[in-house]
């Protein structure tokens, strides 16, 4: 059977002399692992449309149990990742974070919208590189299932206090008096900015989701404890993240 779609390439893996195997994140069918017969070859047309970072169009022949690319035209790619090794390694920190979270063989809009903002704005430079990963590590950990609870403290309903503690176990928030009270732990100090911009990545919509700015020092607050919230909850490392980690300069 043919089928048509957009895909963006996360992954990819040389097998043979020629051959290629991808990962693609689609709008439609989650991810999917497919065959790019000969697509190493210089010449075969299918090479820049089914390299790491390529958003292509796809014609695929869905057998029993594989696919297989017959037709790969490119949309965008994301080449200019590769001209900064930082704006590089978090780019494949993404694609490697969405093999983990994004479905496979059900629908994915909203991964593919939020993967592809991301992307757009590693090249172009419009956010801090900060802001972008902490939009995109809670963004995908609530729509894969793991959304923290901000609305208010689970113990008495408070709204927010001079600091609010988020709980690394269950995901769910506790204000400064609950805290004392009842220990939560191990447990996430929030501050009232980094909160407000944890609520806003989870809340708003995906369009407006960029539209809130912080000091520098508490944009690196709100990255490093998304970051430990995410790993908590995934109880997993990530060989693209401690990468990152290596070459990033802001941290």
């Amino acid at each position: 059977m043919l089928l048509s779609t957009n895909g963006l390439i996360i992954r990819q893996q040389n097998i043979g002399e020629a051959d290629r195997v991808v990962s693609i994140l689609t709008q439609d069918r989650g991810v999917i692992r497919a065959f790019a017969n000969g697509a190493r070859r210089v010449k075969n047309k299918n090479m820049a449309a089914t390299s790491l970072f390529s958003y292509s169009r796809l014609v695929l022949y869905h057998g029993r149990d594989k696919y297989i690319i017959n037709e790969a035209e490119p949309i965008q790619v994301f080449f200019d990742l590769r001209r900064d090794v930082e704006r590089l390694a978090l780019g494949q920190y993404f694609c490697e974070l969405c093999l983990c979270l994004a479905p496979q063989e059900e629908e994915a809009e909203a991964f593919l919208r939020l993967t592809l903002n991301c992307l757009y704005l590693l090249c172009a430079a419009k956010r801090p590189l900060p802001q972008i990963k902490a939009v995109y590590e809670l963004r995908m950990l609530g729509m894969a299932g793991y959304m923290p609870d901000l609305v208010a403290c689970s113990g008495c309903g408070a709204y927010e206090s001079e600091r609010m503690f988020l709980s690394l176990l269950d995901g769910t928030l506790h204000c400064e008096h609950c805290q004392k009270r009842n220990p939560v732990s191990p447990a996430l100090a929030l501050n009232k900015s980094v909160l407000a911009a944890m609520r806003h990545i989870l809340y708003a919509d995906l369009k407006k989701v960029f539209s809130f700015t912080l000091p520098d020092d508490a944009m690196k607050s709100l990255g490093r404890s998304v970051e430990r919230f995410l790993l908590s909850q995934l109880d997993r490392s990530f060989q693209t993240l401690s990468f990152y980690h290596t070459v990033a300069m802001d941290l």
